[in-house]
């Protein structure tokens, strides 16, 4: 592990999405496993890719939610996030 980089896991977490007409999938909310729901305030980037600090493929949205910005992955049926590690 490189010094200074924290190790992440795969964390699924519920999403509230909607789909419109197309089946273009954005995501407007994510809930934290102990209830905290953050509001997503923009998406950035959405395209196909895979996460390469913890695997698995998908469509990766680039989130800001407040002033941080982040990765969400959508691996059909599920989402999850690359969270710190414990």
């Amino acid at each position: 592990m490189v010094q200074g980089i924290d190790s992440r896991e795969k964390r699924y977490v519920k999403v509230v999405s909607s789909t419109d007409e197309d089946g273009l999938v954005m995501p407007l909310s994510i809930e934290w496993e102990d209830g905290r729901v953050y509001e997503i305030d923009q998406v950035l980037d959405r395209r196909r890719a895979a996460s390469l600090k913890v695997g698995g493929t998908g469509v990766r949205y680039l989130i800001r939610i407040g002033n941080a910005k982040t990765y969400l992955f959508h691996e059909d049926p599920r989402w999850y996030v690359e969270a710190k590690r414990v």
